[in-house]
């Protein structure tokens, strides 16, 4: 049984000017250290004439990784990786990306600086939590297929697929946590006459 996360809805960017040094962050949910590579890639590629490009990245897998690109060491991918792991979320890469305005922050200006760059792009992309599902399908004849749509539904489910022939074959999602409840659910509308197959666990959505 998978247990649910936070991650971010979508890929953005954020920036602001902190002492004529502008900062922009990046941000993109992965699920991948390739993903997360490709994307700091692209950003470094994009921002080519930037002084840094420093990342962050965390996956639901448990890896991490973070890079100062040249800021003194522990002043910047530290601080952003710090955001997101404060934040909760998995599954997701920051880059913040600083042109240098010719003035010094400090250490501590550049810790500020770094960590508000990528907050304020966990802001920009949302937080939403991720839940495990499990596929599961079932043969039903026409009169009960309206009930088996009211019991997926009141079991935080939604039907994937529904195949009308001579009777309905519908594929479904569940959340994980109620699917044992779902199938005494059904054995009580079909009267014991009606079993589920589980397709595939651990889907999340």
């Amino acid at each position: 049984m998978g247990n649910s996360y936070l991650t971010v809805e979508k890929e953005t960017f954020d920036e602001f000017t902190e002492k004529r040094s502008r900062f922009i962050g990046y941000i993109k949910p992965v699920t991948t250290e390739a993903e997360a590579l490709e994307f700091i890639e692209g950003i470094k590629k994009k921002h080519w004439d930037a002084k840094h490009n420093v990342y962050a990245y965390v996956l639901k897998s448990g890896a991490s990784r973070f890079s100062d690109d040249g800021e003194p060491q522990g002043t910047a991918g530290m601080p952003v990786l710090d955001v997101l792991q404060k934040s909760n979320v998995v599954d997701c890469v920051v880059v913040v990306t600083r042109y240098f305005g010719g003035i010094l922050l400090g250490g501590g200006g550049l810790v500020r600086a770094y960590s508000h760059a990528a907050s304020i792009a966990v802001t920009a992309a949302g937080v939403k939590e991720m839940k495990p599902y499990t596929r599961l399908s079932a043969v039903v004849d026409y009169n009960l297929y309206g009930k088996l749509e009211n019991i997926i539904s009141s079991n935080g489910g939604s039907v994937e697929n529904a195949d009308f022939k001579e009777n309905v074959e519908v594929s479904f999602l569940i959340l994980e946590n109620m699917v044992s409840k779902f199938e005494k659910d059904l054995s009580e509308i079909s009267l014991g006459s009606v079993k589920c197959e589980v397709l595939c666990e651990d889907i999340y959505r």
